[in-house]
């Protein structure tokens, strides 16, 4: 029986819990002059300094109907609406529902004053429950000096976050951001974006697919096809941070680096770039590419030299011109018919110089030269002068057994017109040198083996070939028929052919 007695009192409990909000607690008014709709007993027609009221909510009007039943009233003229202390909404013509706490405000005038934060559009609504205002005919927020404009979006007022869609445009006196689809934190400063975007500042242009962009900072971050273009450096890559005030920008995934005025292009999974100290730094399978141009058609390109390392570093003038690189560690060099490889590498644009240090080797046709150091000197017509210091080994291959050979301590190959001329070996020379004839004319026969050593020599080259060697202080020579050479003297000492370590296409200088 208990249970029957308390069973209408959590019934009527119950019921109460679930009253709609406006039952609680109706929309009240005060107003100049007022009088019943003679068509509606329910309406209040209401004029002159129309003030009404609703959880907090503070409503003004020239006029307006109230609904007293419904709960719901419905202005015009001079409208403001004091949502809280920060809040507060203009328009000229008003329907607000009590129940849902929702709010249609339209008209040209219409703008929503949160802060420093200013929403103008022709119709807005705005729900009291969540703070949200939502407009679909044309958006422009501004907060100081950025601005938001698209033709559909949401403003959560408490949150201080915009939502908005279709025909965005984020700008401010430093950049202009153009996509579909953004959110904007007007706390942080930090936009939000899904769908193809364009970033245009004084010097940048940035382009991603998904990111953020933080207006105050001046920093992306792209996540999904990202490019970035500074005058003449262009960069794309999977993953990308920028910073425009300082110029710098770290790319990671699939990284690309065009240099257009210097033809120049970098591929690595990692780079960086200062444009205030006009260098770029490229590691994780770097590879840096120099695109060499016929001078009296600069558009057809006549060569490409393909430079591999674990880490790359490019460096350019004030005027954002190629001046010098530097290469370190597991360097590789392909270029038609000159490679090389040394531990690392140094090239001066300023007087056209290659320095490789470390063991380096330098392939030139079908010759191979290994020292401590190497320095090659170009010109226009190509190599000019290279220095061979400490422990030479210069190396010809004639057949699969048959080598020329020179070594010494230091050496100088000149060379006339980019073809080798004549070079000097400069001390403790050691040589093995194959004698040939020509018989018929254009038809080449081994006749003989020089083997020798002396203080210095000198190798003169015809068609890049030895044709004669002139031995320098102490020659002690020896000619022998090919077929009474010993084995002993085929080989100088530490004799080392590293063809299989040649690169012989691009893309071998990945194999070390």
């Amino acid at each position: 029986m208990k249970l029957n007695i308390f069973k209408p009192v959590f019934l009527l409990l119950l019921m109460m819990a679930t009253l709609p909000s406006w039952a609680q607690k109706l929309i009240t008014y005060e107003a100049g002059m007022g009088t019943r709709d003679p068509s509606d007993a329910d309406v209040w027609i209401l004029y002159q300094r129309v003030r009404a009221e609703h959880e907090g909510m503070i409503l003004h009007a020239d006029s307006a109907l109230l609904n007293t039943v419904l709960n719901d009233f419905t202005a015009f003229g001079n409208i403001k609406i004091e949502i809280s202390d920060t809040t507060t909404i203009y328009g000229d013509q008003l329907y607000y529902d009590g129940v849902s706490r929702v709010l249609d405000i339209w008209d040209d005038t219409v703008r929503l004053i949160d802060g420093k934060t200013i929403l103008k559009s022709d119709h807005l609504s705005y729900d009291r429950f969540s703070s949200i205002a939502t407009y679909d005919t044309w958006g422009i927020t501004t907060n100081e000096d950025k601005r938001l404009v698209s033709r559909s979006g949401y403003y959560n007022s408490e949150t201080k976050v915009a939502d908005i869609y279709t025909d965005v445009q984020l700008s401010d006196s430093n950049m202009r951001l153009f996509t579909d689809t953004l959110t904007y934190n007007l706390n942080t400063k930090i936009a939000r974006f899904w769908s193809p975007t364009h970033i245009y500042t004084d010097s940048t242009t940035m382009y991603s697919e998904n990111g953020t962009y933080n207006t105050d900072l001046r920093y992306a971050h792209s996540m999904k096809a990202s490019e970035v273009h500074n005058g003449e450096k262009h960069i794309t890559c999977d993953t990308l941070h920028y910073y425009e005030e300082s110029e710098f920008g770290m790319a990671i995934g699939n990284v690309v680096l065009r240099d257009t005025v210097n033809d120049i292009i970098s591929t690595s999974r990692y780079a960086e770039t200062r444009q205030r100290t006009h260098t770029s730094f490229v590691t994780d399978s770097a590879l840096v590419r120099f695109v060499s141009h016929n001078e009296d058609d600069p558009s057809s390109r006549i060569d490409t030299l393909y430079l591999h390392a674990d880490s790359i570093l490019v460096f350019n003038d004030s005027s954002r011109h190629f001046s010098s690189l530097l290469a370190y560690h597991h360097v590789k060099v392909f270029r038609g018919e000159a490679q090389a490889m040394s531990d690392s590498l140094y090239y001066s644009a300023a007087d056209s110089t290659v320095h490789l240090f470390n063991s380096p080797v330098l392939w030139y046709q079908h010759y191979q030269c290994t020292a401590d150091t190497i320095v090659v000197k170009h010109d226009s017509s190509g190599a000019r002068q290279a220095w061979l210091s400490d422990n030479v080994f210069c190396i010809e291959q004639l057949d699969p057994v048959k080598f020329n050979q020179v070594k010494g301590r230091n050496a100088i190959i000149y060379f006339l017109k980019g073809e080798p001329n004549y070079a000097d070996v400069l001390g403790n020379a050691e040589m093995v040198y194959y004698l040939t004839e020509e018989d018929p004319p254009g038809h080449k026969s081994l006749i003989g083996v020089n083997v020798g050593m002396g203080s210095d020599m000198r190798i003169y080259f015809v068609d890049r070939a030895p044709d004669r060697v002139v031995t320098i202080g102490n020659p002690d020579m020896h000619t022998y028929p090919l077929d009474k050479l010993s084995d002993d003297k085929k080989q100088l000492n530490n004799f080392n052919w590293l063809e299989s370590r040649r690169p012989k296409h691009p893309l071998d200088v990945f194999i070390w």
